[in-house]
């Protein structure tokens, strides 16, 4: 089904369109607007012998495209005036709708509509690799930041932070039972605030400039990541431990807090920091180049130790 139509009286906006290969639609089918649970019945209804329902929502948003979404699947076309709200649309109950009808004039809007929905269908994969413990050295006290998301993550999945983004590792969150701490799943014990974490866009980000609402990648074992929202970020004073693994040739360093909730991820599983001994093997990543400002430059030079 596709994803995209356009509504338009602008003949840039409809030449942007058939080079996009989205469809552009002069005269549109029937539009259900839905402001009482009558009208979602009638659009239930239509869904039934129909291949696509167009629904407009203009007094609440959110709700009446809930409804329908868990009645209705693969049907439900949503009109939009804007990439915000198209976002909202795809989002709405997690499985968002099944495509968008977008009223537009403006060739930036409906471009910025496009890479959006363009940028959600992609499967995000980031490039990991084993490497090896190689040194493991006990600090002294530092800041460190806990990561609070709006997210509840499993085991397996975390952040991937690191000194350099050149070499990272990755840690998983405060998933596992233990006695003496209840489990925090939407919490990634980042480490110190000088390290960078993996963003989105292929950006990165010092840990310690994050705060409430900022986007971050959550990423698992096998590379598979997803946005994620920062509830929190929680800076305190606690001990350090540096720990160093190699795969390649390829150095990777982190300064995470020494404490047994903290794990780096494995093939296996995950180990806390204070039973990693030297030629374990962790998950890392690794990337040729510099970050000006969080973008990659694969052609500067540039070394952190």
């Amino acid at each position: 089904m596709e994803k995209l139509f356009v509504r338009t009286e602008n003949e840039e906006v409809e030449k942007e369109a058939k080079l996009m290969n989205v469809k552009v639609l002069k005269k549109v089918e029937p539009i259900i607007e839905v402001k009482t649970k009558e009208d979602e019945e009638q659009a239930i209804k239509l869904a039934e012998k129909s291949e696509r329902v167009f629904i407009t929502t203009p007094d609440w948003k959110i709700i009446p495209l809930e409804n329908l979404i868990a009645k209705v699947r693969g049907k439900i076309i949503a009109e939009v005036k804007n990439a915000e709200e198209a976002k909202l649309a795809l989002e709405t109950l997690e499985l968002g709708v099944d495509g968008l009808l977008l009223l537009t004039d403006d060739v930036k809007e409906f471009k910025k509509t496009f890479d959006l929905i363009q940028d959600m269908s992609k499967e995000k994969k980031i490039e990991l690799f084993e490497a090896k413990i190689t040194n493991i050295k006990q600090l002294g006290l530092g800041a460190r930041s806990c990561l609070d998301t709006c997210s509840i993550m499993k085991r397996g999945e975390g952040m991937i932070v690191g000194v350099s983004s050149q070499g990272m590792l990755l840690v998983q969150a405060e998933v596992e039972k233990n006695p003496l701490a209840a489990p925090r799943p939407f919490r990634v014990n980042a480490g110190a605030v000088s390290m960078y974490t993996l963003a989105p866009d292929n950006k990165t980000k010092y840990i310690e400039e994050i705060k409430a609402g900022d986007e971050v990648l959550l990423i698992d074992k096998k590379g598979n990541s997803k946005l994620a929202y920062i509830g929190r970020s929680k800076i305190e004073i606690r001990p350090l431990v540096l720990i160093e693994a190699e795969s390649e040739g390829r150095v990777a360093k982190v300064i995470l807090q020494l404490a047994e909730t903290i794990r780096l991820i494995t093939k296996e599983g995950s180990k806390a920091v204070t039973e990693l001994k030297v030629g374990d093997k962790v998950i890392g990543h690794f990337e040729e180049g510099g970050r000006h400002f969080g973008t990659l430059v694969k052609e500067e030079t540039v070394i952190e130790r």
